[in-house]
């Protein structure tokens, strides 16, 4: 059957594919726009199988404020470019929004979640944006910030590469936001020693003590400077002992002191961290596909 411009040019807008599998798709449906698009999508989803082993270490952390909760998530893609694309941009602001509205308990709860703004679900959506951009789009984490009564949220993005979310009791909203300033740029690992993992701490304290015995300075010194490095090390790593990035002369703990006010969780995304990325060899590359296009010769 004859398959007009317009139908092709319809299917090429929904589904971003290309021109000549949009069409092939709408012969295939006998013309059918719903049943070429709902073919598309499914050849979409054999596709993302494939893409889904790639590492996907770009993108932005979206953060999302509703009726008396914040939601934060982390989604990626492969390349920066991508990264900064409208319609992957559109989807990571809706994740956020659907999680505020699902409260999913999980990753998995997360994808069956009806998508925000639209009737298919969170993955079905994924998956559609994967065909679109050709790209691995993963959705790597997220937290939905809901504070107890009396306590107040700041919010604060660097970029869309990093975002905080706050829960203070006391204070101000112009403490909140700055601690919230402080924490995207200083990535405290805990609020107080009393929220670190002992086994950190104990670590650290045998890494000191070796350090210092090798010195040769008798033990009750090499106790003093211990405790002494221990003490800075704890400090440099916790949100109250850390000096206040608008003030290096208090510390953010004293700034709360001031303020009759402290910090009861605090949420800090970093798109990328922790996972390790890729490093692709250019000429290797090159010389792989020249050897792939020789042997199809």
């Amino acid at each position: 059957m004859s398959i007009s411009a317009a139908q092709v040019k319809e299917l090429r807008e929904r589904t971003g594919a290309g021109m000549m599998e949009c069409k092939k798709a709408l012969v295939e449906a006998d013309g059918d726009v719903e049943l070429a698009l709902e073919n598309l999508r499914k050849s979409g989803a054999a596709k993302a199988a494939k893409k889904a082993g790639r590492i996907a270490a770009e993108g932005v952390v979206s953060v999302s404020a509703g009726e008396g909760a914040v939601a934060i998530a982390e989604v990626n893609s492969e390349t920066d470019f991508v990264g900064k694309d409208e319609n992957f941009l559109k989807f990571a602001g809706a994740i956020t929004e659907t999680v505020l509205a699902a409260k999913p308990a999980n990753l998995e709860g997360l994808a069956e979640a009806p998508y925000a703004g639209g009737s298919a679900s969170v993955e079905a959506s994924r998956l559609e944006l994967v065909q679109k951009v050709g790209e691995n789009i993963a959705v790597r984490r997220f937290d939905c910030i809901v504070p107890a009564e009396g306590n107040a949220l700041s919010v604060y993005q660097h970029g869309s590469r990093i975002g905080v979310v706050v829960e203070l009791a006391g204070g101000d909203d112009e403490l909140g936001r700055d601690v919230a300033m402080h924490i995207a740029a200083a990535n405290p690992s805990s609020i107080s020693e009393a929220d670190l993992d002992p086994a950190l701490v104990a670590k650290e304290r045998e890494i000191q003590i070796a350090q210092a015995e090798g010195s040769g300075k008798p033990r009750e010194i090499v106790e003093k400077m211990v405790d002494g490095r221990l003490k800075k090390f704890l400090a440099e790593i916790t949100l109250v002992g850390q000096p206040f990035v608008k003030d290096p002369d208090q510390t953010v703990g004293a700034l709360l002191q001031g303020k009759n006010a402290c910090v009861v969780r605090f949420v800090r995304y970093e798109v990328g961290e922790g996972i390790e990325k890729q490093e692709d060899n250019f000429a290797d590359e090159v010389a792989a596909q020249a050897a792939a296009a020789k042997s199809g010769n």
